[in-house]
């Protein structure tokens, strides 16, 4: 995968970037009402739908493509692929998948439901190999609406983000799920994410696709 190596000297980041590695290590995360009536009412997989605007928008954002590789070298992505779980009725555990991500949504579609129907009953962790290490992860909980959600990771170097979304509910005719933002203060601010955010429901508003059947 392509990807730039940061020189930490000459980063204008790099003071941030040192007190919320270093001196005040800091993961935060966010969680807000997500919007998605426009999915809803032109009858699209919600879930894909949402996958697909999330990875469009990471991939808007080097604050969300910026990572610590397992050689130390700090480097930002020039593209991220989504990584995602998928239920398992019977025994009530999840797997790990991934795919290939594109612009067109009606590909993309295409991709994430080969994927699902090669791998979705692989029980196992990872039930897709070879995950890109430029991806990053998608949880969902569609079981419950939660209005906080927090992620407790061991040591501060795993600076992608992860996002965790929850049941989608109905009100006066609008849907919304909520939609837990965590990100790693040292490469990402308030204002970044509150950015990301506004861009996420700005394509979820957007879309336009074809309904999957």
């Amino acid at each position: 995968m392509d990807c730039k190596v940061i020189d930490i000297e000459k980063w204008e980041r790099r003071e941030f970037f040192e007190h919320y590695i270093n001196a005040v290590p800091c993961t935060y995360s966010l969680t807000v009402k997500i919007d998605v009536t426009n999915v809803k009412c032109q009858n699209l997989k919600l879930f894909t739908a949402l996958l697909y605007c999330l990875t469009k928008t990471v991939n808007k954002y080097e604050e969300f493509r910026t990572a610590l590789r397992n050689d130390g070298e700090l480097v930002v992505y020039s593209a991220m692929q989504p990584s995602y779980t998928v239920f398992h009725k019977d025994s009530k555990t999840f797997s790990n998948l991934w795919t290939e991500f594109t612009e067109d949504y009606a590909a993309f579609v295409r991709r994430y439901e080969a994927d699902v129907e090669k791998y979705g009953k692989v029980e196992g962790f990872v039930a897709k190999p070879n995950v890109p290490e430029n991806s990053f992860t998608v949880s969902a909980l569609p079981w419950i609406s939660f209005e906080g959600f927090n992620l407790n990771v061991k040591g501060f170097d795993y600076l992608l983000p992860i996002f965790t979304v929850g049941k989608c509910t109905e009100a006066g005719g609008r849907y919304t799920l909520p939609l837990a933002v965590q990100v790693h203060h040292a490469v990402c601010d308030g204002y970044c994410a509150s950015c990301f955010i506004n861009d996420l429901q700005a394509e979820l508003d957007n879309l336009a696709g074809i309904e999957n059947k």
